[in-house]
């Protein structure tokens, strides 16, 4: 299993306890986690299906660069976490 974790920024917008889901591509864990809080999908993925540009996604440690090819393939154990990027000068 993977966790998924939305920050707090997300889920005071739509409360969403860690998710455990089955090992898959990062798409097919973001999207099984997201059924638990359908509202979230739109703070998450634009409608092209990206990551949007607010949003950043780790993996394990390591974030993910590419928010339009999410076919990396994640293992049991692993652990994503989903935050607002916050962004000004």
């Amino acid at each position: 299993m993977v966790t998924v974790e939305f920050a707090a920024s997300l889920r005071r917008h739509v409360p969403c306890a860690p998710q455990r889901v089955a090992a898959g591509s990062l798409r097919c864990v973001l999207s099984a986690a997201l059924a638990a809080a359908p509202d979230l999908n739109h703070y998450v993925f634009d409608d092209q299906g990206n990551i949007r540009k607010h949003v950043a996604v780790f993996v394990n440690t390591a974030m993910v660069l590419n928010r339009q090819n999410l076919d990396q393939v994640l293992e049991p154990g692993d652990s994503v976490l989903v935050i607002q990027a916050l962004t000004g000068g």
